[in-house]
């Protein structure tokens, strides 16, 4: 089936595989045109070559490079000349355990990868093409970010960030760029495998959908909230959770 041209590009981090791939599929399904970014350049182009080389570039490198921020939204600009939306889902979870032990080297590195990086890609995008001619950002943040995450707090921490620098741009970026963030519970990726492997029936038991989130999931929600059809929601964290949180009531 052919698919009819959009006319809007979108950039998404670290969609080489997992939750970005899964939001790059979702956009060039609906016809974008779109810049994919991550750490392995093989990964990487063999992610391209699936998505569709005619329609899908991809730019190898550290999400809290710099240089890479620039690089990756000037060949964007370069490949398809406009950048409308820019997904953030590039992110790091190194460390496993408590926050009284927690390296705080480690903890710098959580926060540069997720956060920051995200800031910058931000600033890049608006720079090069939002600030005049609008668009959308959807931030990847995670349930971690909401409520109390045990033995993963680093990341929740950062997470709990993303959801503030959401808030932060759609102020900021008003009226012109819509902000909003998706926080997924767990999602059936090898980032989060180390959550559910081994035991994933007793995970999926807490979950009232009865199974955990997949990438689609994700990518479905991206495609609504980089659309026209929700051109009036902005400052929003979109929870993804398969109705965990409906076991926090009381009785």
């Amino acid at each position: 089936m052919t698919v009819q041209d959009s006319g809007k590009v979108a950039l998404i981090t670290g969609a080489s595989r997992g939750i970005g791939y899964g939001v790059a599929e979702a956009l060039v399904a609906r016809g974008d045109r779109v810049c994919i970014t991550g750490r392995g350049e093989e990964a990487l182009k063999a992610a391209v070559e699936r998505l569709g080389s005619d329609r899908v570039i991809g730019v190898a490198g550290k999400a809290h490079d710099e240089a890479h921020q620039a690089q990756a939204v000037e060949r964007t600009m370069e490949a398809f000349g406009r950048v409308d939306h820019l997904v953030n889902n590039a992110g790091t979870n190194p460390v496993f355990g408590p926050m009284a032990e927690l390296d705080l080297n480690v903890a710098r590195k959580v926060f540069e990868t997720n956060v920051i990086s995200a800031l910058g890609f931000a600033q890049q995008t608006w720079r090069a093409w939002q600030a005049q001619n609008g668009g959308a950002i959807v931030n990847i943040a995670s349930v971690a970010g909401i409520s109390a995450s045990p033995f993963i707090g680093a990341y929740g921490m950062s997470k709990a960030a993303m959801v503030n620098l959401t808030l932060q741009l759609a102020h900021e970026f008003a009226p012109v760029v819509r902000v909003n963030a998706i926080a997924p519970a767990v999602v059936k990726t090898k980032f989060a495998e180390a959550l559910y492997e081994g035991r994933e029936a007793e995970v999926i038991a807490a979950y009232p959908m009865a199974r955990l989130g997949v990438p689609e999931d994700i990518g479905g929600a991206a495609a609504f909230l980089t659309s026209e059809q929700a051109g009036w929601i902005t400052g929003q964290t979109l929870v993804i959770d398969g109705g965990i949180f409906l076991n926090a009531g009381v009785g």
